[in-house]
């Protein structure tokens, strides 16, 4: 039986991406979606990790509780002998997956912390387990408080359109959602006029997650091109943009998906509100600005490429980074279950992160 957090009475957590069995974890392979829902059982950190690498799992909240598990995994079928060699290799594996959603990091040092509190196997078999549902349903009720949060801060006194980048769903956390939390949230008090959703090039999360994900809920969705957010912003359509976040620095400069900093950009040029959601996992303090960010760049194939059809000459050099870095300067708010740091400085991450 599984173990996933289940919903409140009040809300429904959308669709499931990820499933704890107990002595396997199952992840809906994402870069099917949505011509096909496949699940993928693993039984080890090292297929967890393997998985974060190759986007099977993907969303920052969803990386850390996919971790969490990992390290579950590996002590479940650790081989008795030097249980903890073995557990600590996993984990090096796991934190080695990807680099910039600090959330990967911040679950690994809570279940490295359990593990090394445990004197047994045994111990660390089921403590480890017990930690990995907890960061599941912490993360699952954080969403549900972070919607609240930034509704009741953007106060809409009538139905308004919004518009966000990428995924930030229930297939991108533990249930519910960061930025598509807060969509969600105005959707059921019905204050939610449309959603525009950028395609988000060039792994298509806006096309293919997004607008599957609010399509199957009943949620008002219309997909463009990245290149018409300027066009869709400057017909007044638009209140707010909103979108998550893979790591937030102590000044409140925010690493997103590629073409979040252009959006941000935009966004102020047109008056337009622009709103970070994510949980506290994603605030890294130690970090003084995004500068100090590792971005992530990939195979130049994913941009001359889609599913194997060429889009551009053979060999062309291809620029692929992950994420950029949007200044706190162009940010209006911060959300996090812990509350909101409007116009986000030094001083007012500190207040709220310490």
């Amino acid at each position: 039986m599984a173990e996933t957090p289940k919903p409140s009475s009040e809300h429904g957590v959308g669709t499931v991406a990820i499933r704890w069995h107990g002595n396997s974890l199952e992840l809906l392979d994402q870069r099917l979606l949505p011509g096909e829902e496949h699940w993928i059982t693993l039984e080890g950190a090292v297929g967890v990790a393997q998985s974060i690498r190759d986007m099977v799992v993907r969303g920052a909240p969803a990386i850390g509780i996919s971790a969490a598990y990992g390290v579950a995994l590996a002590a479940r079928h650790a081989g008795g002998g030097d249980w903890k060699a073995e557990i600590k290799q996993s984990i090096r594996e796991l934190a080695a997956s990807r680099p910039t959603a600090v959330n990967l990091f911040w679950a690994l040092q809570r279940m490295e912390q359990v593990f090394h509190e445990c004197h047994s196997l045994d111990e660390a078999v089921k403590r480890l387990a017990k930690e990995a549902v907890t960061i599941h349903q912490e993360d699952l009720a954080a969403n549900f408080a972070m919607a609240d949060h930034a509704v009741e801060f953007m106060a809409p006194d009538k139905p308004i359109s919004v518009l966000t980048h990428c995924n930030t769903g229930a297939l991108a956390t533990g249930g519910y959602g960061t930025a598509l939390g807060v969509i969600r949230r105005l959707n059921e008090k019905k204050l939610l006029k449309e959603v525009f959703a950028d395609e988000t090039r060039p792994w298509l999360q806006g096309s293919r997650l997004t607008a599957w994900e609010l399509t199957r809920d009943g949620i008002p969705v219309t997909l463009n091109a990245d290149g018409a957010a300027a066009a869709i912003m400057a017909r007044g359509d638009v209140r707010w943009v909103i979108v998550g976040a893979d790591r937030i620095t102590a000044n409140g400069d925010v690493a997103n998906k590629i073409g979040t900093y252009s959006l941000a950009v935009l966004a102020r040029h047109h008056k337009v509100g622009f709103m970070v959601v994510a949980p506290s996992s994603t605030v890294d303090m130690s970090l003084a600005s995004g500068a100090d960010i590792p971005i992530e760049e990939r195979d130049g194939l994913e941009v001359r490429e889609i599913r194997g059809i060429r889009l551009a000459p053979e060999g062309v050099k291809v620029f692929n980074p992950v994420f950029d870095v949007t200044p706190a300067s162009l940010i209006d708010a911060i959300v996090t279950e812990k509350g909101v740091v409007h116009n986000p400085n030094i001083t007012g991450m500190r207040a709220l992160f310490g």
